[in-house]
């Protein structure tokens, strides 16, 4: 029986989770996928990777990649990008892998202030293998059961395939950042079933942050004189996918090279739906050589249990660099202020 009941509470939780697109706890560390107006903006080079294996405890795990590179052209005050993600749930081997392009523009508005305009454009295709499936019309639970025959009369295998926009926006000074964004925006259909619609919900995004200065620490550099940075942020980012509403709020100290950070994913006013979902913990290390690295661990607030889901691990890694003439670089002052994961 105990086992049933952790089959129904992770039935009830993949179907909760698949109406929304998949997520990562460093979110600014996976900057494309958050916001294509974020493409280019280092004004460097960047390659960047994320892996986030959630709720490995159920046995049926989400897991989650990404990579991207993007390059700034300072020539047309352009940023450019390239993304791919793949996601894969276990229970029905369902996968998701896209490819996409961005693209962005930056404005200036005033002393140091910047307005940037980004869009992208994705290749989606979705595959699914659903022999394993256990279907509502298997359980008994009276006897604490699974029927071997569902009833469904369906395929195994099933694969879909549609090209899906995004379009963002991304304000910023020296000191602080507020970016939009709207994702699906055509809403597409992600059926596998012919002749039927199941459209995905456009997601909506609000985001932005502050950064304090803690002053210069040491000198970390001889040779340039540069000194260590201190610093602290405070951040947010909001999403709304219908009919689900999230708020991730938290901090991040910056001891260079050293990265701590403690945020809340949720929602901390109560509406139709729970969402109080997981309490995550950072540490990063940000060399000088440009090569940044991260791992968080979500500790579970919901009803699974932190026991039974076994949390979330994630992990980033990302390379920038100045690729062309260092003479073409622009100020410090145009880099945004932002969360480095």
């Amino acid at each position: 029986m105990k086992k049933l009941q952790t089959l129904l509470i992770f039935l009830l939780s993949w179907n909760l989770v698949t109406a929304q697109d998949m997520q990562y706890s460093q979110f600014y560390a996976a900057p494309l996928y958050l916001n294509p107006a974020f493409a280019g903006s280092t004004e460097l080079t960047r390659i960047g990777a994320n892996y986030r294996n959630q709720w490995p405890g159920l046995d049926h795990s989400f897991v989650s990649y990404s990579a991207y590179i993007d390059h700034y052209m300072f020539d047309i005050n352009s940023g450019v990008g390239l993304i791919v993600n793949s996601t894969r749930e276990s229970q029905s081997r369902l996968s998701t892998n896209e490819v996409g392009l961005a693209y962005s523009y930056k404005l200036h508005l005033g002393l140091d202030s910047y307005l940037r305009f980004g869009g992208q454009a994705s290749f989606i295709t979705r595959d699914a293998y659903f022999g394993d499936l256990i279907f509502g019309s298997q359980l008994d639970i009276d006897r604490g059961y699974v029927d071997d025959f569902s009833g469904e009369l369906m395929a195994a295998d099933y694969k879909h395939s549609f090209v899906d926009y995004n379009f963002g926006m991304l304000f910023h000074t020296q000191m602080m950042w507020f970016g939009i964004s709207g994702h699906h925006l055509s809403e597409p259909n992600t059926s596998f079933v012919d002749g039927n619609i199941s459209q995905l919900p456009m997601k909506l995004s609000a985001h932005g942050g502050i950064k304090f200065s803690l002053g210069e620490g040491m000198i970390n550099n001889y040779y340039s004189n540069t000194r260590q940075e201190r610093s602290a942020f405070f951040a947010f980012n909001y999403k709304h996918q219908d009919p689900f509403n999230q708020l991730d709020v938290g901090a991040q100290l910056f001891v260079e090279p050293l990265i701590l950070g403690v945020w809340y994913r949720g929602f901390p006013v109560k509406y139709n739906l729970p969402n109080n979902e997981s309490i995550v913990g950072l540490l990063g290390v940000a060399l000088s050589s440009g090569i940044d690295i991260g791992y968080s661990f979500d500790f579970t607030a919901s009803k699974l249990s932190l026991g039974s889901s076994a949390g979330a691990h994630e992990f980033s890694i990302r390379y920038s660099f100045l690729y062309g003439d260092p003479k073409d670089r622009n100020k410090k002052s145009t880099i945004i202020p932002c969360f480095r994961f």
